[in-house]
C-alpha cells in the first residue's frame, strides 16, 4: 500500500470525525420564536490579537484599505515589506455597506487566544485561564441556534473553520449538559488538511513494507470502528446520518485532490504564490463551504497576524492580507445565489495588543507587542454588513459601545431565536448597527 493511497482513505474517515453531522434526539428541539432579519451569518473573527491603532486609528497608514475609508500611506520604513495585494473588489470599503463600531471592547477576562476565542462563541466572559484541551463550560452559539431552530436544521448548515487545530476544535460544542455535541458545528482546521503546506507534510508518497502495512491496517481499522459505535446518551459521542457522511467525505476528498494537484498553490492569482497565507487558505475553504452548503451560519477565524509577537512589520502585513480577505469572502457571498442579499456577515478581533512594546526588534527596527490584559489589549472594533433594508449603511459608531458578549445574542436575534434563550446571555443585541 503506497502512503499516499492510504491517506486518501484515512484522510476521509479522518475528516469526518471532526466534520460529520449530528443527528439530534428526537423531541429535544424547540421552534425558533422571533422573526429574522436574515437567513445566513458570517461571523469572520478577525483574530490573532489586533490593536485599534493599527486598525481603525491607521497608526501606521491604512492598512485595512478593503474595509475602511481613508488612503493614509503606510509609514515609509515599513512600506517595503508589504506584499502586493490586488484592489478590492467593492467599489467602496466594505464599512460604507454596513456599521462599523471603532470603539468595541473585550472587556474582562484573561487577553488569551482561546479566551477570547471562547468569549466571542459563547457570549459570555471566561474569568481564568481556560484548559485549552477542554469544551466551554457554557454553551456555542452553534448550540444555541441548533436546538431552538426548527427540526430541519442540521449540522450540515452550521460550520466551525479555525486557522489551526490547537484547541480551536473544542468550541464546536460545550460540557453544559442542556446541550453538548448533539448540537454541535461542523469543524475543519483547512490548513491543516488541504493546504500545499499541508500536503506536503501528509501526500508524499512512500512504500510501505510488510511489517508497515500490517501496522497501517490496525490504524484504519481503528479509524473505521469509531463510526460503527453507538450511543444512547446525546452526549456521549457522534451519530451521523448516512447521507450527510457520504456528501461530507466527497467534499473534503475533493478538496484534498485538489491540493495534490496542485490547485490550491494560488488559487486567487494574486502577484505571487507566496503571498497566500494560512488566514487566505481559511477563508478559501470558508468559501468553498458557502458555496457547496449554503450554511445558516458559519464561524471562520483568521489567526496569521499574532505574529506581531516577534515581528511588528509582519504583523502588519499580515492585517492587510486579513483585510483583503474579508472583502474577499464578502464578495463570494454576495455572488452565491442562497446567500446573497439575504447574509449578515460580522466582523471582529477577539481582543487587541499592548500599548507597550516587548524587548524583540524586527528587521525594520519596530518593537513587537504582546497582549497581557492592558487596556489596550481590550480595544477591539467590530462592522456588521447586510442588506440595505436590514443593516445601517455608511454608519460609523465613534464611541464606546458594544462587547465581545454582544455577538452571540446578535446572532441569535438575526436568525430569530433570541427570545428562547432569553436570561442565558450577558451580552444584548447591538442594536445601532440595524433599522
Amino acid at each position: 500500500m503506497r502512503r499516499r493511497d492510504f491517506l486518501k482513505k484515512t484522510l476521509t474517515a479522518a475528516a469526518g470525525a471532526v466534520t460529520l453531522p449530528y443527528i439530534l434526539p428526537s423531541g429535544r428541539l424547540f421552534a425558533a420564536t422571533g422573526a429574522r432579519k436574515a437567513n445566513h451569518v458570517v461571523f469572520c473573527m478577525f483574530a490573532g490579537g489586533v490593536r485599534n491603532f493599527e486598525s481603525v486609528q491607521k497608526a501606521e497608514g491604512n492598512l485595512l484599505r478593503t474595509m475602511l475609508n481613508g488612503t493614509e500611506p503606510i509609514t515609509s520604513d515599513i512600506a517595503a515589506a508589504m506584499e502586493p495585494l490586488p484592489n478590492s473588489p467593492f467599489a467602496q470599503p466594505l464599512q460604507n455597506y454596513g456599521t462599523l463600531y471603532k470603539e468595541f471592547r473585550y472587556s474582562t477576562g484573561p487577553t488569551g487566544h482561546y479566551n477570547g476565542h471562547t468569549t466571542a462563541i459563547t457570549g459570555t466572559y471566561t474569568q481564568v485561564d481556560l484548559n485549552i484541551r477542554d469544551h466551554p463550560a457554557t454553551p456555542t452559539i452553534f448550540e444555541y441556534y441548533r436546538k431552538h431552530n426548527t427540526s430541519s436544521q442540521s449540522a450540515m448548515n452550521t460550520w466551525w473553520v479555525a486557522n489551526n487545530l490547537g484547541p480551536y476544535p473544542a468550541l464546536n460544542y460545550s460540557k453544559d449538559l442542556n446541550y453538548g455535541a448533539a448540537y454541535g458545528a461542523n469543524f475543519i482546521a483547512p490548513t491543516f488538511l488541504i493546504s500545499p503546506q499541508g500536503f506536503d507534510a501528509l501526500g508524499n508518497m512512500k512504500t510501505f513494507s510488510s511489517a508497515e502495512e500490517a501496522i497501517v491496517t490496525n490504524i484504519k481499522q481503528y479509524v473505521n470502528s469509531n463510526f460503527a459505535l453507538q450511543f444512547l446518551d446525546n452526549d456521549a459521542g457522534i451519530i451521523n446520518q448516512a447521507q450527510d457522511v457520504k456528501t461530507l467525505q466527497n467534499f473534503i476528498l475533493d478538496k484534498f485532490n485538489k491540493a495534490v494537484s496542485g490547485q490550491y498553490v494560488n488559487p486567487w492569482n494574486l502577484a505571487s504564490a507566496n503571498i497566500m497565507n494560512n488566514d487566505m487558505y481559511n477563508i478559501l475553504f470558508a468559501e468553498e463551504i458557502i458555496k457547496e452548503f449554503k450554511p445558516e451560519l458559519l464561524v471562520v477565524n483568521m489567526q496569521d497576524v499574532d505574529a506581531c509577537h516577534s515581528n511588528f512589520t509582519g504583523y502588519c502585513n499580515n492585517l492587510r492580507k486579513a483585510d483583503y480577505a474579508v472583502a474577499h469572502l464578502w464578495e463570494t457571498i454576495q455572488n452565491t445565489p442562497g446567500m446573497a442579499n439575504d447574509t449578515i456577515m460580522i466582523v471582529a478581533p477577539e481582543h487587541g495588543r499592548n500599548l507597550v512594546p516587548n524587548s524583540i526588534v524586527d528587521a525594520y527596527g519596530r518593537k513587537a507587542l504582546d497582549h497581557s490584559s492592558d487596556a489596550t489589549s481590550r480595544e477591539i472594533f467590530c462592522l456588521v454588513l447586510g442588506p440595505p433594508n436590514v443593516v445601517k449603511q455608511n454608519n460609523v459608531i465613534n464611541s464606546i459601545k458594544g462587547e465581545s458578549i454582544d455577538i452571540v445574542p446578535t446572532i441569535a436575534n438575526i436568525l430569530g431565536f433570541d427570545n428562547s434563550i432569553a436570561g442565558q446571555l450577558q451580552g444584548s443585541l447591538l442594536v445601532d448597527a440595524f433599522y
